[in-house]
């Protein structure tokens, strides 16, 4: 499907990645993984065609096409959702001009024994005939489905695209290109802006995709229930393994500790080797056999261990004075967007010292309980911060924020003040912004760079406490975990919005659960919640809310659900069988038509033949009705 060969590309003189080399074919679902500015973006946007590269080459099989979701977009202002989604069938739209402008012609004519008229009927039957053949008549049904299967209400469809906020502009770019049937599906990023019911339907979507996946993400969780291969770009190699992450993280450390070991062995053999020609020099009758040795060793293939990239951001959140013992206290807050009512009479107590989760499905109101408590937004209800409280905010879309036209060191020095400005060189370097690269302007930064320099930002202001809103969006994993360590060492107080499970494991000791316009306490962690919850992880709990708006989970429904999961995996069965069926039929009728084409009057005077080919032709048909049918079925039961 797709061939990369030797792949070269440097960047101000230096290499990003050099020589690579791999394959991508049907049903490949690729985890793209390193650090941040190893070069995942840039190697996307290469296979995508909208960079140039350096040396190598990049073959694909002829008529491929190729979706590329890419973490910045621009949508042209005016168009509803709906409108903004049909863009996607590009050649739908031509032959719904062509059929309006047609029809327009026969409504206006009146000339109806004319060749011209007689033409334009014509031309309206074959455009219809290209119309039904490209989906014209069910795109609008794929749409719907699509954008609701990404979080979007119907109420949304016919708002304009610019009254929605960054994340959800994503979805619609993303719900653009998984209704165009790519052969190959780039996604950077993807989970960045999704919710956890629209992750779990990305999931399904992309396990279900026929064609070649390569995705860039964070999420560990996604990557091992998505992919079936791992490929990661580090000091300029890759290393391609066919297993999801966790898998692969597994193999590749056994992988380097036998590499070590044979190395070690062939160390011990050089130097045993390299004594015997020192003590064989000296003589005069061993001088040949110290030769025959030199060359023995000249000719040894030295083993080389896989070299790991160990370069994180050194991270520490000092903190300015000692606040009073009470954080933050609100009575009856509540916040409203219009006739969306999102939180209803909060009360709440922050204490010093203390690190608080908020989690819940997206729209439940946490990102804005986080802002309310900044002062970010306006609110009905009181809430009071303590005495010496300084706030260090980190917005879920704080990198937006930065300026493209500046430096990395500009951006730094305009946000520092007097005593933070001869730091400036010395947080950019803990947060691996070195030498050249602080000269760097901010709109070539990869998206975990730019998130990184918000990181630093935060460190130029005094603060006692934190509050954080997806902090670990394009962050990689090496510095997601650095984040963590570096919070749950901050002596002060935190408050953290996130989905991630691993990254609040062992970070906070109370949870909040945002549902149904409150929030409900939780004193412990987010394994202590879990638990109380009844619940395996954290993706199922947020699940579990939308359900719970339908009313309490009982038996009867879980023995429905078993019973549903039962008949969907019959139907998969049959279906296979069916495919398996269709399949040997159309190669016998096919091996028929040649055997016509070759030697028409021998092949029709054999016995039987017409009543074979046209029985072959009979269960061909009904079995393409059986498949139709068993689709249909599995379509209502999902």
């Amino acid at each position: 499907m797709l061939n990369v060969h030797n792949l070269s590309v440097a960047f101000q003189g230096e290499y990003l990645f050099e020589g690579i080399t791999f394959q991508l074919t049907g049903g490949d679902r690729v985890g793209l993984v390193g650090k941040n500015g190893a070069g995942k973006s840039t190697l996307l946007r290469i296979i995508s065609g909208e960079q140039e590269y350096d040396t190598g080459q990049i073959a694909t099989d002829k008529e491929i096409s190729i979706g590329f979701l890419k973490q910045d977009i621009d949508f042209e202002k005016g168009r509803t959702v709906l409108e903004e989604s049909y863009e996607a069938f590009t050649e739908i739209k031509r032959l719904e001009l062509q059929l309006e402008q047609i029809n327009t012609q026969l409504a206006e004519r009146t000339d109806y024994e004319s060749d011209g008229y007689h033409q334009l009927m014509v031309d309206l039957n074959e455009v219809q005939h290209q119309y039904e053949i490209h989906g014209g008549y069910n795109y609008q049904g794929e749409t719907e489905r699509i954008l609701q299967g990404l979080g979007f209400k119907r109420e949304d469809f016919n708002k304009l695209t610019d009254t929605f906020s960054g994340g959800w502009r994503m979805r619609i770019e993303l719900a653009k290109l998984l209704l165009q049937n790519h052969d190959i599906l780039l996604l950077d990023e993807p989970t960045n802006h999704l919710d956890i019911e629209s992750i779990l339907w990305l999931e399904d979507f992309l396990n279900g995709y026929a064609g070649a996946v390569v995705l860039v993400s964070h999420d560990k969780m996604f990557l091992d229930h998505v992919t079936n291969r791992t490929i990661e770009i580090s000091l300029g190699k890759i290393y391609d393994f066919p297993k999801p992450y966790s898998k692969y993280l597994v193999q590749r450390k056994e992988l380097r500790e036998q590499q070590l070991a044979a190395q070690k062995n062939q160390q011990k053999q050089i130097e045993q080797t390299e004594k015997l020609i020192e003590k064989f020099r000296a003589k005069a009758s061993k001088a040949t056999m110290a030769q025959s040795l030199i060359k023995k060793l000249d000719r040894i293939d030295r083993i080389e261990v896989d070299e790991d990239d160990n370069s994180v951001m050194t991270l520490r959140f000092p903190v300015s004075v000692t606040p009073g013992k009470v954080i933050v206290t609100a009575e009856k807050a509540s916040k409203s967007y219009g006739d969306n009512q999102v939180l209803q009479n909060i009360d709440l107590l922050i204490e010093r010292d203390t690190k608080t989760a908020f989690v819940g499905q997206n729209g439940q109101g946490k990102s804005t309980l986080a802002k309310m408590i900044v002062g970010d937004i306006p609110y009905e209800g009181t809430i009071d911060l303590g005495h010496n409280v300084q706030i260090g905010y980190f917005a879920q879309n704080q990198a937006e924020y930065l300026d493209g036209s500046k430096t990395v060191e500009e951006t730094m020095i305009d946000a520092a003040d007097e005593k933070s400005r001869p730091r400036v060189r010395d947080i950019l370097g803990a947060f691996l912004f070195r030498g050249e690269e602080v000269d760097k302007y901010v709109r070539v930064l990869s998206g975990g760079e730019r998130n990184r320099l918000a990181l630093a930002k935060l460190l130029l202001q005094p603060f006692n406490v934190l509050v954080m809103d997806e902090p670990t969006n394009h962050l990689d994993i090496k510095s997601k975990n650095v984040l963590k360590e570096a919070l749950k060492n901050f002596s002060g107080t935190l408050i953290v919005v996130s989905h991630d499970r691993d990254f609040l494991q062992g970070l906070t000791n109370k949870v909040y659960e945002f549902k149904d316009h409150k929030i409900k306490e939780y004193l412990g962690d987010i394994d202590f919640f879990l638990e109380q919850r009844n619940l395996l992880n954290l993706r199922e709990a947020e699940k579990r809310t939308v359900s719970e708006k339908k009313g309490k989970e009982t038996k009867e429904n879980s023995k429905q659900d078993y019973e549903q999961q039962k008949k969907l995996k019959s139907l998969q069965n049959k279906l296979s069988k069916t495919e398996s069926a269709i399949h040997k039929l159309e190669k016998e009728i096919k091996e028929l038509d040649v055997a016509l084409a070759v030697n028409y009057e021998e092949t029709m005077a054999q016995d039987n033949f017409f009543e074979n080919y046209q029985s072959k032709k009979n269960q061909l048909d009904q079995l393409m009705e059986e498949w139709e049918a068993i689709t249909f079925d599995m379509e209502a039961l999902r």
